[in-house]
């Protein structure tokens, strides 16, 4: 089994992001230590309690301060941004950090409308485009523009003995069947939408085209993860992130809270119902359940690697969780 970490750089309520910035520095540093494979950073705006808006700028940051894990996006969102800038974005880190860099991309728009409009300059930019700014992208980072491109001649650079991977990532069928068909990586989120992994994983592997970028199917599975000394330490550690997560559906505050304040707080039955719904995305316990249960998901699913994110109010607790993680498969 592969672990790897994916890093929204949740800001818990009292703390700054600069702060919050300089313990993803440190958990990368201890996910290498601990053997994980890959340390990814998500891409939000306009929030107040996710600090990484630019993980670009992350990846750069904390692939100099480690030496062999691979740093990535997860994912830049391609909707709002030139394929060829990403493309380029994506050179200069792997002619920086060689045979390190992953690149993953979605279709999220980032936000509500207002935001992507900020983001793309009020340019109304079709999210029915992502399926060809995707295929351009391969294109840029393969070399492979065909003669018939409108922007056929144009090399992105600089130049780099292999481009980095691309790695899609989807809740479905669609998102399955189109990484399939470019011939790059499938990253399922379990994380937001559990339902229909099993379906994708099937699309995506039956249907797989070797491309210049992969010529083997590759699937990731992110899913939250808490791992703690014992099931019920795992759900008292996971309550603050069941607030959490009920906050940021809700449009409300996105900081993470406090076990006192989610002990505090008057939950209703409909957040009760709704936290239900909630752990389906999550794997909660201890060492030994979280093991039984991420082996089985990963049968299920045909993976053999989990990318985790354990967004937790103690950074003490969220380091422990990944580390017992480690010490199960690593």
């Amino acid at each position: 089994m592969h672990l790897s970490i994916l890093d929204q750089v949740p800001i818990p309520k009292g703390q700054t992001a600069s702060e919050t910035l300089l313990q993803s520095a440190e958990l990368a540093k201890l996910a290498e230590q601990w053997g994980y494979k890959r340390y990814w950073f998500a891409e939000h705006h306009s929030t107040k309690g996710l600090a990484s808006t630019a993980p670009e700028i992350m990846m750069a940051h904390i692939a100099a301060r480690t030496r062999t894990i691979r740093v990535g996006s997860g994912g830049v969102l391609l909707p709002q941004y030139s394929p060829f800038k990403v493309a380029e974005t994506f050179l200069q880190l792997e002619a920086l950090y060689p045979g390190r860099i992953d690149l993953g991309v979605g279709r999220s728009p980032g936000g509500t409308m207002k935001t992507r409009l900020a983001l793309t300059d009020s340019l109304k930019k079709s999210m029915t485009q992502y399926p060809r700014q995707l295929l351009d992208l391969t294109y840029y980072l393969s070399g492979s523009l065909p003669s018939d491109h409108p922007y056929y001649g144009i090399k992105a650079s600089p130049s780099v003995p292999s481009p980095p991977p691309v790695w899609e990532l989807g809740l479905g069928e669609n998102s399955a069947l189109q990484a399939a068909s470019l011939g790059i990586g499938y990253v399922f989120g379990h994380f937001i939408h559990p339902d229909r992994g099993q379906e994708a994983y099937k699309a995506y592997y039956s249907n797989f085209a070797p491309s210049p970028l992969l010529k083997q199917p590759a699937g990731i599975t992110a899913i939250f993860v808490i791992c703690g000394e014992s099931d019920e330490h795992a759900v008292e550690l996971a309550l603050s992130q069941d607030l959490w997560l009920l906050r940021v559906e809700k449009g409300l505050d996105s900081r993470i809270p406090s076990l006192e304040e989610a002990h505090a707080y008057s939950f209703s039955q409909a957040d009760r119902e709704k936290i239900k719904i909630n752990r389906k995305r999550m794997v909660i316990g201890s060492p030994q359940t979280v093991k039984r249960q991420l082996e089985s998901l990963a049968e299920r699913y045909q993976t053999n690697e989990f990318m985790v994110l354990t967004n937790l109010y103690s950074f003490e607790e969220r380091k422990k969780s990944y580390e017992r993680l480690a010490d199960i498969f690593l």
